[in-house]
């Protein structure tokens, strides 16, 4: 066991109430930290430490503890780099430690006891003489009152693992996804009444992690005292693991199987692995028997997920299911529109719409606005078209994988996703559904593969270079407000990038 001594206590405690201070509006801070020092840290293994915090009132102890507890663990615990628990003392007697703002005024540990400690760190607005508690209206006025909730809410759902900008009001519905936002809206204001188990499947970037997010922390919102219970299917299974391995599966059950709201996104993660499937089955039959709420994403349905036990996929079935599509090109230039103005970045509506007509996903959008981002914020840089145009060409060479398949490979490949025979593709019959497959096909192997345009003419009966040339701009120009159109390109490039 190791015991700090007051100059490192002190210099603890600083450090924390710098990052409470980030954390907490001014009137909760100066009301609720300031006035509750640390005044003992124990270490009682390298892993872990003791805390005691002390109080001038039973009031200031008890509200401390019941609001702002996991506020003060977590900053402690980032400061210690240990697991901290935290003892709460009415009091108590010892020498204060001093905060940041103390110490910007000079003052040593012996110059104040637990009173004028309290009193001078107040800010001036309070006006608190030595000894005197603050007044109840102060405490308790509406704005501290909804301050302290929001300070609460944050924190908890930072303990849990949410992110702050994934929530309702900051996701953009449209077709593709409106389905998939009214049930988890659904879900949030009803947990374990409207869908169980919710079940999110799309591919990448379509926003299902975000609409998870946003269900926890609207019900957070609703219920500051739900259990939820958010993880990835890989560090499910990494707990399964070392939970084995250390003899705590009691634990590990407890943890999961006391949930009131579980979230598993990527459940996708635990097929083939048998031990992992088997304590997921008697956890999720725990979960709905005793009424909690399910929500699982997967990038693909149920049925598609190779090696899922079979009374696993038949309770997901059991629930609602909502696919959700790759975002349309309004709803991907409006997610654009909203995250840049929550990153204070005004880009355009016009750049704003060559931006959605080059990217397919919401996750790429959001690199593409960090680059933006770091180009105006570093470098000084003016948001134009030129920049824009800069950052989608690194975009796309850094993100798209690339192609070696052969010609043959790529009109085979865009044959079997329309539908078609390859004579077909390849011959001279111009019903309007083949010739947009040729027309796609000839623009792919032109843009992934750069052949000539008189190659690309002799794979489809020996067509004029001009023929090759028109069709593969108007592909070009049409593929950037055509949503199937880009759908269907950005699927065919993922199918020929497996096959080179």
């Amino acid at each position: 066991m190791q015991t700090f001594d007051q100059v490192e206590l002190s210099q603890i405690w600083k450090k924390t109430c710098q990052k409470l201070r980030q954390e907490l509006s001014p009137a909760v801070y100066n009301t609720w930290i300031v006035a509750n020092p640390a005044s003992q840290i124990v270490m009682t293994n390298p892993d872990s430490a003791q805390v005691t915090i002390s109080s001038p009132t039973a009031f200031h102890s008890t509200n401390l503890k019941k609001n702002l507890h996991p506020t003060l663990v977590v900053a402690l615990e980032s400061v210690l780099q240990a697991k901290v628990e935290v003892e709460y003392q009415v009091g108590q007697r010892l020498k204060p430690v001093l905060g940041d703002q103390a110490q910007s005024q000079n003052l040593e540990p012996k110059d104040l006891n637990q009173e004028n400690y309290f009193a001078s760190n107040h800010s001036p607005r309070e006006s608190f003489s030595p000894g005197q508690s603050p007044r109840a209206e102060d405490l308790f006025s509406q704005q501290t009152i909804q301050s302290t909730r929001e300070d609460r809410i944050r924190a908890k759902a930072q303990s849990i693992g949410l992110k702050t900008d994934y929530i309702f009001e900051s996701f953009a519905v449209s077709t593709s996804n409106e389905m998939a936002h009214a049930a988890a809206v659904a879900v949030s204001n009803n947990p374990a009444t409207s869908y169980n188990p919710l079940f999110f499947y799309g591919g990448v970037g379509v926003g299902k992690t975000h609409l998870m997010h946003a269900i926890a922390h609207n019900i957070l919102k609703r219920d500051f005292d739900v259990k939820i219970v958010y993880c990835t299917g890989e560090e499910f299974t990494n707990e399964i693991v070392q939970a084995i391995q250390t003899k705590r599966a009691s634990n590990f059950k407890l943890k999961y199987r006391s949930a009131q709201v579980l979230l598993i996104d990527d459940i996708q993660f635990i097929a083939g692995k048998n031990a992992v499937q088997e304590e997921f089955f008697h956890t999720f039959n725990a979960l709905i028997k005793q009424n909690s709420q399910v929500v699982l994403t997967s990038d693909r349905p149920p049925q598609e997920i190779s090696l899922l036990e079979s009374r696993l996929r038949s309770r997901f079935e059991a629930g609602l299911m909502v696919d959700i599509q790759q975002p349309s090109f309004e709803l991907r230039t409006a997610i654009l529109l909203v995250k840049s103005q929550a990153a204070n970045l005004p880009i355009p509506i016009e750049l704003a719409k060559i931006v959605a007509s080059r990217v397919e996903s919401a996750r790429k959008i959001e690199g593409i606005i960090t680059s933006i981002r770091s180009e105006v914020e570093l470098k000084g840089k003016q948001i134009t078209p030129e920049l824009i145009e800069k950052i989608l060409s690194l975009e796309t060479k850094r993100a798209r994988p690339g192609i070696t398949a052969s010609p043959g490979q790529v009109i085979r490949a865009v044959a079997n996703h329309f539908k078609l025979k390859q004579s077909a593709l390849r011959g001279t019959r111009r019903v309007k559904h083949i010739v947009f497959a040729r027309h796609i096909a000839m623009y792919i192997l032109k843009e992934e593969l750069s052949l000539p345009l008189a190659e690309i003419g002799r794979w489809f009966s020996d067509r004029d270079h001009t023929s090759i040339l028109y069709a593969t701009r108007k592909i070009s120009q049409e593929i950037r407000v055509n949503d199937q159109m880009f759908q269907d390109v950005s699927a065919l490039r993922t199918t020929l990038a497996l096959v080179g």
